[in-house]
């Protein structure tokens, strides 16, 4: 498996997630998505607030909101991210995560990458998508962040409950159900 470095399989996860955002057609924007306040555009434009708030976080800035996003912004904020964070010195600059605490550009990177991951399952199923998620990336994300991620995010009501999955489940099942997606 790959190393977990956060840029790596943040570029990855992004870029399949940029595909599958691509493949959404415009009659589709309002409908609904497994993150139940979410419609399809309100998921890109969530993504899109992503690599808002990770260049903002790079920048030492406040993130700006976005409404009305499309797949060619998410790829372009995707873009820009990538080609800041190799940036002398960007990895240790610190900013608020979104559950209230300061972390690093390169945490923030990891936790972006985990909800870009996740998203793009959201994304992909609403859609009607493939929502195979590339192996190694699931299983990185579930090294980096389970058990303990989804339980603080639950806590901040950023999660919903946890969905239980079988014993013998994979990691994709396992980590959607941490997240609170029934797979």
């Amino acid at each position: 498996m790959e190393s977990l470095n956060p840029i790596g399989l943040y570029e990855r996860a992004a870029r399949r997630a940029v595909d599958v955002a691509t493949g959404v057609r415009a009659e589709q924007l309002s409908d609904a998505t497994p993150c139940t306040a979410w419609t399809v555009q309100d998921l890109i434009d969530h993504l899109v607030g992503g690599t808002r708030y990770l260049a903002a976080a790079i920048d030492g800035v406040e993130p700006v909101g976005v409404a009305g996003a499309t797949a060619d912004d998410f790829g372009a904020g995707v873009e820009a991210c990538l080609d800041r964070l190799g940036g002398p010195g960007v990895l240790e600059h610190t900013c608020t995560s979104p559950l209230g605490f300061d972390w690093t550009v390169l945490e923030a990177t990891a936790g972006t990458f985990m909800d870009v991951l996740v998203h793009t399952w959201d994304l992909a199923s609403a859609t009607g998508q493939s929502t195979d998620l590339d192996e190694e990336l699931v299983e990185a994300c579930v090294a980096m962040f389970l058990p303990d991620m989804p339980a603080r995010g639950r806590a901040a009501g950023l999660i919903g409950p946890e969905v239980p999955v079988p014993s013998d489940a994979g990691p994709q099942e396992r980590l959607l159900g941490a997240m609170g997606r029934r797979a």
